[in-house]
């Protein structure tokens, strides 16, 4: 089937008005989002590689992946590699995509993409680069990946369009005409006609709506056009449901419904009216990420003999939800609260079932883990598919267990580690521990204390406003760096509220987040090191932090010490969101220093005063003695 399917690809390639010597096939849909609807699963269907990241290159005779250090050993088990080469690019040696093009294909040759699934910052350098080497990037409107699905009776699903629902300022802080307002402020001082967001969850957090057409993220296909006068909603077949008008109407915003296949012809014309007006230039916004086909037809170009100025850069939409508001940051703090409530009961159970005798597979925890976040209050979903990773599956970094075939029990002598979160209405969630189900080896004991060493010296890090993500990276590591250890991927992204779990423009990771604006107070962040030892364990700890001002009255457990505040700069620390107790049995005493001991009995002390009465309260009386065991304050012997 992965021979057809790459076979049927290549006689389209060669078929084309322009032979192509090259077809790229990137992880994207058509809002250059991280997580995509079956649809827009074209690289998946080709390769049979289902993570969540990477991009496929088809030439005549070569077939290969480009992807990273989260999917290597997940490349290796799903993928024909008599096909299919991979393409490690987290290693220096290996050349980036355009590069591999400009020295293996012919001058003369002619490379294709798919411009409504590029963006045209990814397209630009990847042109430039081409052109150097005498070879061609040439537009195919079609899909040819769509076009082998439908030859090959195996048609790509229609795109979904769910139902939508509003969320309420007690949930979001702010009505959706305030934002749209500040969006218009910011459009005057910019002198721009019209502001076009396609980044679905940008969408979502403008007009305080959420969908479910990508499975976990609440947001729906659609694109949102504001100008001055008007905020035109392209969404389904372009009819908005009574309700969410008059929820628009009642928070200020009067929406005009256009059908969302049309968005090209539209903008184009668009384009035309503004350039025939007669009253000036008009310049239109927006985001750099935004697909090469959305940039040609706001601007005209395939219409206009002089194309509109577009000023593509980071979305003004992006740097509003980076930082919470206090409504939204509320609603993490509580909404952690009860998704550590449920995690807590979880852990409970399963060392219970464990100890017990009992089988357990991945997907059974997986499923129980959902029963108990379903008793809480306002949980919509899980943020992402749940990773349950026994033994050896904990070392693939973005593990799924597979739903046929043998299931992988949970055994009393694996370590086990459980990546989750949680959708709420007023918060998102997301959360790895790692526990061992029966007696750790000594390795075992240093790789989860070093990579909890890493994780406290971030959690715990104090600097200056303003500086960027990648900056911090090197202080989750350093403890596994000591002794010749590292992880394969970031430290930390940006979290959405309600919305998508991972979230920019900031993270913390060894390479620099290129729209990273500066960290701020009001901004969330993941705090996850780990360790992975292919083919036995893996060990990651995850908790989600919110950035906080901190001066030398702060209770941050660093304040005390502070002799200044980065010359006028402003001093910023994090404070942990994610209320669920690490592993005692895992750590070694030895290698933590007086501080680290200290903030780790801090912490399982807080996890115990906020959890324990919730659980007492709900007459959780088992769950809470489990919950004060695993607290108890940690001692020197």
């Amino acid at each position: 089937m992965a021979l057809q399917r790459l076979t049927t690809l290549r006689a389209l390639m060669a078929s084309q008005p322009t032979a192509l010597s090259a077809y790229i096939v990137p992880t994207a849909d058509p809002h250059s989002s991280e997580y995509i609807a079956d649809i827009d699963a074209r690289r998946s269907w080709l390769t049979g590689f289902t993570g969540s990241a990477g991009t496929a290159v088809v030439t005549n005779d070569k077939a290969l992946v480009w992807t990273d250090g989260r999917y290597y050993t997940q490349f290796e088990k799903e993928v024909d590699l008599n096909l299919w080469t991979l393409m490690k690019q987290s290693l220096p040696d290996t050349p980036s995509i355009e590069k591999w093009l400009s020295s293996n294909l012919a001058a003369g040759s002619v490379v294709g993409y798919d411009p409504h699934i590029i963006s045209r910052e990814e397209k630009t350098p990847l042109q430039l680069a081409l052109k150097k080497s005498k070879i061609q990037l040439l537009a195919i409107s079609k899909n040819l990946v769509d076009v082998a699905r439908v030859e090959l009776k195996n048609p790509p699903p229609e795109r979904p369009h769910n139902d939508i629902i509003f969320l309420p300022t007690n949930y979001t802080g702010k009505t959706a005409g305030k934002k749209i307002e500040e969006l218009r402020e910011k459009m005057t001082e910019k002198r721009a006609s019209a502001l076009i967001i396609t980044a679905l969850d940008e969408i979502a957090y403008t007009l305080n709506l959420r969908g479910s057409d990508i499975p976990y993220n609440p947001v729906f296909f659609s694109y949102l056009v504001i100008t001055p006068a008007k905020v035109k909603l392209f969404w389904h077949d372009g009819k908005i449901p009574e309700t969410i008008s008059k929820s628009m109407d009642e928070e200020g915003v009067q929406i005009e419904g256009l059908p969302y296949d049309r968005v090209v012809p539209i903008l184009e014309n668009m384009a035309k009216e503004l350039s025939e007006s007669g009253d000036g230039e008009h310049d239109i916004w927006l985001s750099s990420e935004a697909s090469e086909a959305i940039h040609r037809a706001a601007g005209g170009e395939d219409v206009l003999q002089k194309p509109l100025t577009l000023m593509s850069e980071v979305s003004p939409v992006a740097l509003m939800k980076l930082v919470k508001n206090n409504i939204e940051m509320e609603g993490f703090r509580q909404c952690h609260i009860r998704d550590g409530t449920a995690v807590v009961r979880f852990f409970k159970w399963l060392h219970d079932e464990i100890a017990s005798g009992t089988n357990v597979t991945e997907l059974e925890a997986d499923a129980k883990l959902l029963e108990f976040r379903r008793d809480e209050k306002d949980f919509m979903g899980p943020s992402f598919d749940t990773i349950p990773g026994a033994g050896e599956n904990g070392a693939i970094i973005h593990y799924s267990p597979s739903k046929d075939g043998p299931q992988r029990i949970i055994r009393g002598t694996d370590m086990f580690l459980l990546d989750s979160g949680g959708q709420y209405r007023d918060g998102t969630t997301d959360i790895t521990r790692t526990r061992h189900m029966g007696e750790p080896s000594a390795e075992q004991i240093s790789a989860f204390t070093r990579v909890l060493k890493g994780q406290i010296s971030l959690g715990s890090a104090l600097f200056p406003k303003g500086v960027k993500g990648n900056v911090l990276d090197t202080l989750a590591r350093k403890a596994l760096w000591d002794v010749g250890l590292d992880y394969a991927h970031g430290t930390g992204h940006g979290v959405g509220h309600f919305l998508n779990v991972h979230e920019g423009p900031s993270g913390i990771s060894w390479r620099p987040y290129p729209h990273d604006p500066g960290l701020k107070p009001g901004q969330i962040l993941s705090n996850e090191p780990g360790y992975y030892k292919v083919g036995e364990y893996g060990i990651r700890h995850e908790d989600l932090v919110e950035i906080i001002d901190v001066n030398k009255n702060s209770t941050h457990p660093r304040a005390s010490n502070l002799l200044g505040n980065y010359d006028g700069r402003g001093v910023l620390g994090f404070s942990t969101l994610t209320m669920v107790p690490h592993h005692v049995k895992c750590i070694d005493l030895q290698l933590l220093d007086d501080f680290e001991l200290s903030y780790l009995n801090g912490y399982h002390a807080r996890v115990l005063n906020i959890l324990g009465p919730i659980l007492k309260q709900r007459g959780l009386l088992e769950d809470y003695k489990w919950l004060a065991k695993e607290c108890q304050p940690m001692k020197r012997q």
